[in-house]
């Protein structure tokens, strides 16, 4: 199985050269630090900064440079700086290529629940509804199961929506998968050491399995 890093690691083989790439608050700000070299690509976060770079090491952190999850991060040459009415202007108006969330559940008609559990103190839903409803594609990461070993791929969500019918593909500790458009989850890789038979008993919505499902390549 994959931990956090690794998931990370697969997702950026999504990002193209030219994206602007909005990075959600969780595993997806890991993505910053595994975009290949070379690639021309602009992380967006929605505090207002364009050009998010790798996180600091230890002792390089500057406390008034933080990301939508006020974690500390770096720039990249030619980043700039602008107000959160600016940021969410560009997301409304579909100006990011590709969006990464992590996710509570995901139903099998990529319907994503990312933002309450009821019951449970929650200080609001961020920028995760403008996202979902503007960004040109949605890639979720996110753990397989939950802590009670239930999963997380459901036919449908019971938690409250974020968005609806707009997820695209879901990379987790166990697997990349597709959402189709006709409903289902269909396989297309697994995590090395990973077998089809475990990535079927933890994924309770449908799943479409197609021949021979390669491994990950995360080189």
């Amino acid at each position: 199985m994959l931990d956090k890093n690794g998931i990370a690691k697969r997702i950026a083989r999504e990002v193209r050269d030219g994206y602007y790439v909005n990075l959600g608050i969780g595993i997806p700000t890991l993505v910053a630090n595994y975009i290949p070299e070379g690639m021309n690509v602009v992380l967006q976060s929605e505090n207002g900064l364009l050009g998010i770079g790798p996180f600091p090491f230890e002792g390089d952190e500057n406390p008034d440079l933080i990301n939508a999850g006020k974690q500390t991060i770096t720039t990249t040459p030619g980043s700039s700086f602008f107000d959160s009415a600016m940021s969410f202007g560009m997301i409304r108006a579909g100006k990011v290529d590709l969006t990464i969330l992590g996710a509570m559940e995901v139903s099998e008609n990529g319907d994503i629940a990312n933002w309450k559990i009821p019951g449970k103190m929650v200080k609001g839903m961020g920028g995760a509804m403008d996202l979902v409803a503007s960004a040109k594609n949605i890639v979720v990461a996110m753990q397989h199961v939950n802590k009670a070993g239930e999963s997380k791929l459901l036919p449908q969500c019971s938690l409250p929506l974020t968005g609806v019918g707009c997820v695209k593909k879901i990379v987790t500790e166990l697997a990349v998968l597709d959402v189709l458009p006709e409903g289902g989850f269909k396989l297309l890789e697994r995590a090395p050491g990973v077998s089809v038979e475990t990535i079927q008993q933890a994924t309770a919505g449908k799943l479409l399995i197609e021949g021979d499902i390669p491994e990950m390549n995360l080189d």
